[in-house]
């Protein structure tokens, strides 16, 4: 039994290692290493600057699908991935705000202009907390599907569990090195429902990146961590006069848009949110149009256009 025990684990650690670096063959880094984080730079020099930043379990390659390449005929696109995430090294802290404070510090080296912020998912809640740690730091900021309150309930058991040190090291090998394809395009098609994945999505974002074991058990601590981390930020949000832009699809059973958006429009007055009908979490991708148009009216609201 021993003896198949340690079969099993050398084929797992052996499978998953070969599986991580092909993906990361593929999924080459595009742009250029700023204080080890990977940041992409799109469109015109001199053009207004905006920043982007994804969501749990993502990488630069989820914003230049579809967002990126609309919002560079008119800005200065910088693409980061988040540390710990695509091509970029982790922090030694893990938390809204030192991520924030890193992607802040890397964009200053690139563009010292305080930009235009968009976040998605939890991406979006790592742009409010810049905004609520350094707001004079960006010219305006755009929420697309953010989480922003408190709610009820625990984080799923998988993120629980993957947030263990031992358990989840052991599991998160496991799925490195088992999980089948066809569960990685099932869970993507959860994430952009009640809307189909668009097409050439699954291949393009290269989900085997958020997979790999350490960058998997960070997501999930992050998951983890994230409800007690925005409670922390809440009572600073009526403070924030930044022009901000709000998008979210009245169908996300991710993050509601009644538990998040909508309490979010009441106690900032400088935000305005744009209610998707029938839209679910991935905006972005889905009514790209949408957001385009909330970049625009954030560039002019923050007289940059």
């Amino acid at each position: 039994m021993l003896f198949v025990l340690l079969i099993l684990a050398v084929a797992t650690v052996a499978v998953a290692t070969w599986r991580g670096r092909n993906v990361e063959r593929i999924a080459d880094a595009r742009g250029q290493m700023v204080n080890g984080l990977h940041v992409e730079s799109y469109g015109p020099e001199g053009a207004p600057s905006v920043v982007l930043i994804h969501g749990a379990s993502g990488s630069s390659y989820d914003m230049t699908f579809a967002l990126a390449p609309k919002l560079a005929q008119d800005f200065r696109v910088y693409v980061v991935d988040r540390p710990g995430f695509g091509h970029s090294v982790p922090l030694a802290r893990e938390g809204l705000t030192a991520q924030a404070t890193a992607i802040r510090a890397a964009i200053a080296q690139i563009d010292p202009r305080p930009p235009i912020v968009l976040g998605q998912s939890y991406g979006g809640a790592v742009a409010l907390a810049w905004a609520v740690d350094a707001p004079d730091c960006l010219a305006a900021l755009v929420l697309v599907s953010a989480p922003s309150h408190s709610w009820k309930g625990r984080p799923a058991w998988l993120y629980r569990l993957l947030a263990t040190p031992v358990t989840g090291g052991v599991l998160a090998w496991m799925i490195a090195a088992w999980v089948p394809p066809a569960t990685i395009t099932s869970e993507i098609e959860d994430v952009f429902s009640p809307q189909p994945t668009p097409k050439g999505y699954g291949a393009y974002f290269q989900p085997e990146m958020a997979l790999r074991p350490a960058t998997h058990m960070l997501n999930a601590r992050q998951r983890v961590a994230l409800k007690s981390q925005l409670e922390g930020m809440v009572d600073a949000y009526p403070a924030l006069q930044m022009p901000i832009e709000s998008l979210h699809g009245e169908a996300d059973k991710i993050v509601p848009i009644a538990l998040h958006a909508q309490p979010l429009e009441a106690e900032i007055t400088s935000n305005h949110l744009t209610t998707l009908t029938g839209i679910g979490h991935m905006p972005h991708h889905v009514a790209t149009g949408a957001v385009v148009q909330a970049v625009m009216r954030a560039a002019k609201r923050a007289k940059l256009m």
